[in-house]
């Protein structure tokens, strides 16, 4: 093994089967083997004391308790001890690059976490009275404020709580504005076959009929299809500008012209917002209702299910449908508009319970206001580089799905292993081995065996280039036939590669204690 000047190697071991499954305990060092907390329940151990709770009535009717709760029983340090293990094996944006395509898993700066838990913005209650909140208020009209001006859209809707529930608050606004120009009867949507999943479930919801609109083979939506599908029960067309292949629509404008002159809006999906954000205003391209992942483009990676927030930028045909709550800026300071008696325009409801996620609000704005505008305009910039970068490094060993040059996303397919009996999930999994996150795999759907890399902005060159070179150094290793060391990744991880369709079909959602040894033995000779 070659070592370098400091005497490190330069290749790395890959232990084989028999040294990892030496040890007694079963753990490799700092990475140990963790049991389910269930299976560390030591009956009469707790790492509080409780008195007794008093007998108390039943109010449930005729249910009754079927049994304990059977909760594991559990002292102080062990606890402590499993939850710090657990986060050790978890894989986050502080560890390493998460290049996760259509999903902007980038740098949180501290000054956002800072900012969030300063205690009037994560103490507060949404229902203390307005003057006591005054501060979170104009907070949220600052935001809003920013949010019009980098859009050049005239309102927004601030309380969706994520991408999916804003393209619902853009589809029925749309729906609203229909129903008030006595045009009802639109209930048809269009939307590109290569768009995000939630897109074409949003309008069903909404009870829209779906009428989907094929990709054409340079990855871009044709004016000419869109005007083929364009008649008098449109409602809006669907687009994620850049698209989810990470190109720019370069007809968008047009398409949103040939929309408007059907009668139909404009609903532009933001999720890949990142790659544009002060450079290109959606006003400027003919939208009507976009909403903005904060969690994506203003910072705060969402994996995990969240936190996320969801506003959405509405154009002056569409902003008088606009749902409640929002703020309004009086004499006597700020205040939220919630009922629809009080409102402006013709507000179609309300989206959730209370007015969105002030974290999220928090850190989005500490984001804009730590960046400037020519801040914002870099991170776009770098983000589309760093993605050009990736795609220019990668293309003469994978293969690349489109001509030319991306946005913010690099997307290849499985043309690369093509005839080695090795798949893009068996490629991914070889990547996890060597400390990265894999890459979106299979979507777009629209590309075979899609690859979709997304660096961001936050990536510097030397991370990428130790990407770069992982990737090549495994696509070159897939093309010499070695199947069985791709079939077989991970092999480095705490737990080797899952069987995740019959985890999918048969999940085990439940514990349940094992039979004692002599029970288990007693049962093992019965069968036999």
């Amino acid at each position: 093994m070659s070592m370098n000047s400091q005497g490190r190697p330069t290749t790395p071991h890959v232990p084989s089967a028999s040294e990892v499954a030496q040890t007694h305990t079963g753990n490799r060092a700092l990475m140990q083997e963790e049991p389910l907390l269930f299976e560390l329940d030591n009956p009469g151990v707790c790492g509080v004391d409780l008195p007794e709770p008093p007998t108390a009535e039943l109010r449930l009717g005729k249910v009754r308790p079927r049994g304990t709760l059977a909760l594991p029983s559990v002292s102080e340090p062990e606890v402590v001890r499993h939850y710090t293990r657990l986060s050790q094996k978890n894989f986050g944006i502080d560890s390493t690059m998460y290049p996760l395509g259509s999903c902007t898993m980038k740098h949180n700066p501290r000054l956002n976490e800072k900012m969030a838990r300063l205690p009037g913005f994560s103490d507060i209650h949404p229902l203390q009275p307005v003057s006591t909140v005054q501060g979170a208020l104009e907070l949220i009209d600052a935001l809003a404020h920013w949010l019009k001006t980098l859009t050049g859209m005239p309102a927004v809707a601030m309380s969706p709580a994520a991408g999916a529930h804003g393209e619902l608050c853009g589809l029925m606004a749309i729906r609203a504005a229909l129903a008030a120009r006595g045009e009802a009867h639109r209930r048809r949507v269009l939307v590109p076959e290569s768009a995000h999943g939630t897109n074409p479930a949003t309008a069903a919801f909404c009870g829209f009929a779906v009428d989907s609109i094929p990709a054409e083979d340079d990855g871009r939506v044709s004016v000419a299809a869109v005007k083929a599908k364009l008649g008098p029960d449109v409602a809006a067309i669907m687009l994620t500008n850049p698209n989810t292949c990470g190109l720019f629509e370069p007809q968008i404008r047009e398409i949103a012209d040939a929309v408007h002159a059907a009668g139909g809006y404009f609903y532009c999906d933001g999720a890949n917002y990142n790659a544009i954000v002060g450079r290109v205003r959606p006003a400027d391209l003919g939208v009507d209702a976009m909403h903005i992942n904060l969690h994506k483009t203003f910072s705060t990676p969402h994996g995990g299910g969240g936190p996320g927030s969801g506003p959405v930028v509405l154009s002056a045909a569409l902003a008088p449908f606009a749902p409640l709550p929002y703020v309004v800026h009086g004499e006597d300071g700020f205040r939220l508009v919630e009922h629809a008696g009080e409102a402006e325009g013709h507000p179609f409801g309300r989206m959730k319970g209370f007015h969105g996620q002030m974290g999220m609000f928090v850190r989005a704005l500490a984001y804009m206001l730590s960046h400037g505008g020519d801040g914002l305009r870099q991170a776009a910039s770098d983000a589309v580089l760093n993605a050009n970068y990736v795609l220019a490094s990668l293309k003469d060993v994978m293969s690349a799905s489109f001509e030319g040059p991306c946005m913010h996303e690099a997307l290849f397919d499985d043309r690369f292993l093509k005839g080695t009996g090795i798949t893009p999930l068996d490629f991914a999994k070889a990547l996890i081995d060597e400390g990265f996150h894999p890459m979106t795999m299979y979507f777009p759907l629209v590309v075979q065996g899609a690859l979709l890399i997304e660096p961001t902005e936050t990536e510097s060159k030397q991370t990428l280039d130790q990407f770069i070179g992982t990737l090549r150094a495994l696509a070159e290793r897939a093309k010499t036939g070695d199947e069985e060391y791709f079939h077989g990744a991970p092999r480095l991880t705490p737990r080797r590669r899952l069987d995740e369709t019959a985890a999918a079909r048969k999940p085990v959602l439940r514990w349940t204690r094992p039979a004692p040894a002599a029970q288990a033995a007693a049962a093992q000779a019965a069968a036999e």
